[in-house]
């Protein structure tokens, strides 16, 4: 079984800021589109901090990964592209794990935020 090479980090500090920056363009289209539900029953408050807490990371990993691919391409030809493309998707996928718990706070916070401002 043939193993994935080694990649270096993106740890450089505008990498990092631009990596977070395309990651809230999916994060504020996901929480938009659930806002009218998260007004309904408390069922329905349950189901959209739910698909929140695991749409989130999907929706800024995917955001991210789209802009990184997009900026490669341009600046550096498809193939650097689709390499920066890969690193991005394997820091945000270890990121998002890390960060479960406080993905899923946010989201509680979220839903009662909009049921509280909603009535």
């Amino acid at each position: 079984m043939a193993s994935l090479p080694a990649i270096e980090p993106l740890l450089t500090p505008p990498a990092s800021v631009l990596a977070g920056l395309a990651g809230l363009a999916g994060v504020g289209l996901l929480g938009a589109g659930l806002a009218p539900a998260a007004v309904g029953s408390r069922i329905d408050g349950a189901v959209v901090g739910l698909a929140l807490a695991l749409g989130v990371p999907v929706a800024a990993v995917t955001s991210a990964l789209i802009g990184t691919w997009l900026a490669g391409s341009a600046l550096d030809g498809f193939d650097e592209g689709g390499r920066l493309a890969g690193q991005v998707l394997r820091s945000g996928v270890s990121g998002a794990v890390s960060l479960a718990p406080l993905i899923a706070l946010a989201s509680a916070t979220w839903v009662i935020v909009v049921r509280r401002w909603a009535t």
